[in-house]
């Protein structure tokens, strides 16, 4: 059976990858927003 949704990998990390985030402004804000928050805090929700 055929899977729906197999994006590559290397297509997902162009468009939602770090690179890809720190290429506009908006990319960086979100980035250093995360980083303020703390990986910890954000997966335990």
């Amino acid at each position: 059976m055929h899977y729906p949704r197999r994006i590559s990998k290397i297509k997902r990390a162009r468009k939602q990858g770090f690179r890809a985030r720190m290429r506009t402004a908006n990319g960086r804000k979100l980035i250093n927003r995360k980083r303020r928050d703390g990986r910890h805090r954000i997966s335990i929700v």
